[in-house]
């Protein structure tokens, strides 16, 4: 089992790229963990984790991250990705992740209102929402990204 992660950051990257898979890779470098080895995880933010706006993680690393992207080919199309976090106080948080062909508005609208809802099945008071999203419209093939990385 890997250890709790203690911080948290909330990034967000769009880019283009000669084929969908470096289009994703730019995406990721341009979020700033393109040179971290991402491990996709569900969604539960571990409790006391604390916000740091920047990341501090040595290239090649570990990282346990959720996240939403998409990659479109469609040239002229708006994309977008956004990641949400709720939690009530100290207490352990929920993370979301939606990307669609939208604005960065509406894709941040929706991963809030995501939060909310799992805060309300979970009979859980939310006293705290961070929401990050990015937008990107196609030249040839491109890709938006967000994310909220898990570290120590």
């Amino acid at each position: 089992m890997l250890p709790t992660p203690t911080k948290f950051t909330l990034v967000a990257g769009e880019a283009e790229g000669p084929t969908r898979l470096n289009a994703f890779d730019n995406a990721l470098l341009a979020a700033g963990i393109g040179n971290l080895n991402l491990l996709k995880v569900s969604s539960i933010l571990p409790p006391g984790a604390k916000a740091v706006e920047t990341l501090d993680i040595p290239p090649g690393s570990l990282v346990p991250t959720a996240y939403g992207a998409i990659t479109s080919e469609t040239p002229g199309e708006l994309i977008a990705a956004a990641v949400g976090i709720g939690r009530h106080g100290d207490g352990f948080g929920v993370i979301m992740e939606f990307s669609g062909k939208c604005s960065k508005e509406e894709a941040e609208a929706t991963v809030a209102e995501m939060v909310r809802a799992a805060f309300r099945h979970r009979r859980m008071e939310l006293t705290e929402l961070f929401v990050k999203g990015i937008e990107h419209r196609v030249e040839k093939t491109g890709c938006a990204f967000a994310a909220v990385a898990l570290w120590y």
